[in-house]
């Protein structure tokens, strides 16, 4: 699915909505938006339209990253060679940031903010008081309560919503345009998930592969019948 093609999820809407504020804040307020949750609640896709709606840097950190590669990547985003030293290089972050007025989003954070990178995003916010969105997984509340410089520069938490069915229907109809799919169906799917959205996606593409097999142009939990759902767990053995 691409960023243009992004259906507006609850996750998509509470983090835009967010980031609009953080962006446009009284010059006194602090300027840091987290989004955190567990894995697959489309937190990703959230941070995909919100920077491509507020032409956002982004970064997706990687958990063998050291402060210098962190910082590397940020500049590559923004088009800016990187200088020697790691003190430059944020001053580099920082000033472009302020001058371009762009919010930086950085997913995974949960990988920076484990190691000692994470001072390097305290120093890039108090360099460029600019707008910094950190994305993480549901640790990253605890472990940012750690590092108090950083902690008390939040301006707006956003807990990570599980998909509900409206969510699903909406991604059901924007993927699958040509096969109808019953609520009762896609509710049974957001149940046996657990509202994970990563795990809804793949059921949504099975229930379609099994419509083209099958040529039906609308299926029901009926019709489904005693068909898996995809819920991450592997079949029990046979026999």
């Amino acid at each position: 699915m691409s960023v243009n093609t992004i259906v507006p999820l609850t996750n998509v809407g509470l983090l835009a909505q967010a980031v609009e504020s953080a962006a446009s804040r009284p010059p006194e307020l602090p300027g840091l938006v987290v989004m955190y949750g567990p894995s697959g609640y489309g937190k990703s896709l959230a941070a995909a339209r919100s920077a491509n709606l507020h032409r956002a840097y982004y970064v997706e950190c990687r958990e063998s990253w050291t402060k210098k590669a962190f910082l590397t990547a940020i500049l590559r985003e923004m088009g800016i060679i990187p200088t020697r030293t790691l003190s430059e290089m944020v001053d580099q972050v920082a000033e472009q940031l302020s001058r371009s007025g762009r919010p930086l989003i950085v997913d995974d954070v949960q990988y920076v903010i484990d190691k000692a990178a994470a001072n390097v995003l305290t120093d890039i916010y108090n360099a460029s008081q600019g707008t910094l969105i950190l994305i993480g997984e549901e640790r990253v509340p605890a472990s940012m309560a750690r590092l108090e410089r950083l902690h008390n520069r939040v301006l707006e938490w956003v807990p990570a919503q599980p998909a509900n069915l409206d969510d699903v229907r909406q991604l059901a109809e924007s993927s699958y345009p040509d096969l109808e799919i019953d609520d009762d169906l896609l509710d049974t799917v957001v149940a046996r998930v657990r509202g994970c959205l990563r795990r809804v996606a793949v059921n949504l593409y099975q229930i379609h592969s099994e419509a083209l097999a099958n040529g039906w142009n609308r299926v029901d939990l009926d019709t489904w019948g005693d068909r898996e759902i995809h819920t991450g767990q592997p079949p029990a053995r046979r026999g």
